[in-house]
């Protein structure tokens, strides 16, 4: 099993604290991919952000059309969604 290197909310400041932190609120929790991406605080921010956007900005799709799509993506990668 790979070991990546992650900063966790107790020891986060700034940029970092702040989106754990805002992590929290949406999702009640810091999900794993969130936690990874903890080294790299405007990986973090752009990746969250480019979520955003695929999830809930402007599209073709509707959001439970993106969703489904996720869902699927998930089952065919073996990842739990």
């Amino acid at each position: 099993m790979p070991w990546i290197r992650e900063i966790h909310l107790e020891e986060a400041t700034g940029l970092l604290k702040r989106q754990l932190h805002a992590a929290i609120k949406r999702a009640g929790r810091i999900w794993n991919i969130i936690q990874v991406m903890s080294i790299n605080e405007m990986v973090l921010k752009d990746s969250i952000k480019f979520y955003q956007t695929i999830m809930a900005g402007e599209s073709p799709l509707t959001r439970s059309q993106r969703e489904m799509l996720a869902v699927v993506v998930s089952v065919e990668n073996n990842c739990y969604y």
